[in-house]
């Protein structure tokens, strides 16, 4: 063990606190009594510490490693992304840091707006690589949407990420503007094309179904990108966030008591009622089941402390729009109110829900 610790670079204790909850047991004992790691008992900590590395909390760390999906090529490509995302976005924010003070430097006034478009230009490619990891297809949510795709054989999905809830079952076309979400599609997913929402390649009516999947919020003209959906397809299947109900600020604890915030982000985006309008859309809840796999931002409703984890709050875009200050302050307040117990006198009635309606809503025409 103290071999394998030093070439690991971690204590004899780590490894020995690895074994006793799960994370990491050797294979095997020496006739003398001691610890013996397998190739593969080495490769499961080469992973767990890799993961440790990059933020994540043990509890996740084992979700990950445990998960019977995903082998160690598929481990490395995804710690690999994870890397890649955390040096794209040391780079992006230091070339807005630099912009700003070439700007500063020539006197020129640097507006509050300009410094979120700064950062907000590569919003994607910020969040990018951090979305593997989190944001996951819940089986819950994709039957539902399945649903409404219905039987159409030919599928495009705008904006469509990594290729969460893409029917593996469907001709699919994806479009997807991002680089780094274009490079952590799984092998074998839909052809992916380089194009905004607002500008389909495609000639009218190429496609049975557009399906368009959390993504409506980062579109520069959402409105005309709806609209260019409805061009390319006889049928249109969204979904999307209402901000039309009195007070749906408060919906959700998160933004209720924590990130007001969350209302100017969602300031300039259009409501519910012009959405569906402008595709000839009927609207329908879609509730967040308590567990909800997909670590989208209302995702962990009823497990509050998941939001203290710096890599889940990675793959949600509202924590880079409502900027630093406003993301330790929500956290630290958070993590006070979890452990003083106040969170949970304020939201005890949650405890016994098996899903809730956060906003979400699916448009299908």
């Amino acid at each position: 063990m103290g071999r394998v610790a030093e070439l690991a670079d971690v204590s004899v204790r780590t490894l020995h606190h690895y074994d006793e909850i799960g994370l990491v047991r050797p294979s095997a004992r020496t006739v003398a009594g001691y610890r013996a790691y397998s190739a593969g008992d080495v490769e499961r900590l080469r992973e767990v510490l890799a993961y440790r590395r990059l933020g994540f909390g043990l509890r996740e760390v084992a979700e990950l490693v445990d998960d019977p999906s995903i082998d160690a090529v598929a481990h490395l490509r995804r710690l690999r992304g994870l890397l890649l995302d955390r040096r794209d976005r040391a780079d992006a924010m230091a070339a807005a840091i630099d912009r700003e003070l070439e700007a500063r430097a020539r006197g020129l006034k640097v507006t509050p707006q300009e410094q979120l478009e700064m950062l907000g230009a590569r919003l994607y490619d910020a969040i990018g690589g951090a979305y593997t990891a989190t944001r996951r297809t819940d089986p819950r949510i994709a039957t539902q949407i399945w649903d409404a795709i219905g039987d159409a054989q030919t599928v495009l999905n705008v904006g469509a990420g990594t290729g969460s809830y893409e029917p593996a079952d469907r001709d699919v076309t994806a479009v997807e503007p991002s680089a780094v979400m274009r490079g952590q599609r799984p092998p074998g997913s839909a052809p992916c094309l380089a194009a905004a929402a607002e500008s389909l390649p495609f000639e009218d009516q190429s496609f049975d179904v557009a399906m368009a999947v959390s993504t409506v919020h980062h579109w520069r003209d959402p409105i005309e990108g709806l609209r260019e959906m409805r061009r390319v397809a006889r049928r249109v299947v969204v979904l999307t966030f209402d901000t039309d109900e009195p007070g749906w600020q408060d919906r959700f604890w998160l933004t209720r008591d924590y990130l007001p915030e969350f209302a100017t982000v969602l300031a300039g985006f259009p409501s519910l009622a012009a959405m569906t309008d402008t595709i000839g859309a009927r609207a329908e809840p879609v509730l967040i089941p308590w567990d909800c796999s997909d670590g989208l931002f209302e995702a962990y409703w009823r497990r509050p402390e998941a939001y203290l984890e710096d890599h889940v709050r990675r793959a949600m875009s509202v924590w880079t729009r409502v900027g630093p200050q406003a993301e330790q302050r929500a956290v630290r307040s958070l993590s006070a109110d979890l452990d003083s117990g106040r969170w949970t006198e304020r939201n005890t009635t949650l405890t016994d829900l098996e899903s809730a309606d956060l906003g979400l809503r699916l448009l299908t025409t």
